[in-house]
């Protein structure tokens, strides 16, 4: 079993455990997730997907709590990506700066996810007759992997 990439420190905080290739791909990352975030495309199935109806049958209703709530939760993942970009080569993480990397992962793998249309049932072996698409997959497979470890790290694991 590879070593936790993601712990509990017993000083306090989060110990951060990623190899400078992991830092490196994960850092590359956030830019391309602030220029989704920018293109504001409702049409767009990844931004939906990061930006849900409330309801699915009131459109009316829908613009109305989109209204209120989308400038807070855009906001909410701009600091996210800023958190992850300003600390990426840290070792060590307080728990809000964690739970900043935890939201940013969990917006790039559910982009991820929506762009190739991963299922409960997909395999790498779905992916292997596009190398792009293969190499998409592996890293949704890699920010799931890394998604599960800050779970269980800020859940006391």
């Amino acid at each position: 079993m590879p070593a936790r990439r993601v712990k509990r420190s017993r000083l306090g905080g989060y110990v951060v455990r990623l190899p400078p290739r992991e830092r490196e791909v994960l850092g590359s990352l956030p830019p391309m997730l602030r220029s989704l975030l920018a293109e504001s495309n409702d049409e767009d199935p990844a931004l939906r997907r990061l930006f849900p109806s409330a309801f699915l049958d009131d459109e009316k209703a829908t613009a109305e709590f989109d209204s209120v709530v989308r400038d807070d939760l855009m906001g909410q993942r701009l600091a996210a990506i800023e958190t992850l970009e300003r600390t990426i080569g840290s070792d060590r993480l307080s728990e809000e700066e964690l739970s900043a990397w935890l939201a940013s992962v969990n917006d790039l793998r559910l982009v991820l996810g929506v762009r190739l249309a991963v299922t409960e049932e997909s395999t790498p072996e779905d992916f292997r007759a596009d190398p792009e698409n293969e190499r998409s997959y592996a890293l949704y497979a890699y920010l799931s992997y890394l998604e599960e470890e800050m779970v269980d790290a800020l859940a006391g694991g």
